[in-house]
């Protein structure tokens, strides 16, 4: 039998969905595990310790955002995709504020959300450069995973630590949403690129005044250069 790529945990209370979620995956060589509830999920998770969370929002009694937002609170920063019924911006952006890492809306193909999850987990394995790279007050460590702000080390999920690690490697280049979408998300064609705004608004709150994002007008975002 093939080795497992990773557990996904797969949280969700319609059983035909959940069904045809865990069928595409374990095609694909993932374990799966199935939950219908928000307080289950929670305990599946500091259980097993999954490779990836699918996350259904709308779910009985605790929501998916309240999940999330549980996990986050307890440092845990495992990739997580929601799934959604309800294709409203404030929804997917309250969703990335929160800490999840990227969404699919209902209906979808299951071919899609295998992609996604692949696609999270290669994001998570994180982006292959010299270890550690220093700009201005910054050392992030691709290795260890980890961001230092002077000695403060400043916790990041999956997707702001991969957007901001793609940046700091490639310093005093302009890139455009676009292009950094289907960089840090690894597929291209991703439909609203505004979630990309979200995810740099969050970085530099979390950065404050040592923050190096630099937002050129029309065009994109880019870093300092190292040597300014």
């Amino acid at each position: 039998m093939a080795e497992s790529k990773g557990l996904v945990l797969v949280v969700e209370d319609e059983r035909n969905i959940a069904d045809l979620q865990r069928r595409y995956l374990s095609r694909e060589g993932f374990g799966v595990h199935v939950e219908t509830t928000g307080d289950a999920a929670l305990a599946a998770v500091r259980r097993m310790r999954p490779a990836a969370i699918v996350l259904d929002i709308a779910l009985p009694g605790m929501d998916g955002m309240e999940v999330c937002r549980r996990l986050r609170e307890e440092g845990d920063w495992t990739p997580v995709l929601f799934v959604t019924a309800r294709d409203e911006v404030t929804d997917r952006v309250l969703g990335l504020e929160l800490g999840g890492d990227d969404y699919l809306t209902k209906p979808f193909s299951p071919q899609e959300l295998v992609a996604r999850v692949k696609s999270l987990l290669r994001r998570a394995a994180g982006p292959r450069h010299d270890p550690v790279r220093r700009i201005g007050r910054l050392a992030l460590d691709t290795g260890r995973r980890t961001l230092h702000v002077d000695d403060r080390e400043v916790e990041l999920t999956t997707t702001e630590f991969n957007l901001l690690a793609f940046l700091m490697h490639h310093p005093g280049q302009v890139f455009t949403r676009e292009q950094l979408l289907g960089q840090v998300w690894g597929y291209a064609g991703y439909r609203d690129t505004r979630v990309m705004d979200v995810y740099v608004s969050q970085l530099r709150a979390k950065l404050g005044d040592a923050s190096p994002l630099r937002t050129v007008r029309g065009v994109g975002y880019s870093v300092a250069d190292a040597g300014r």
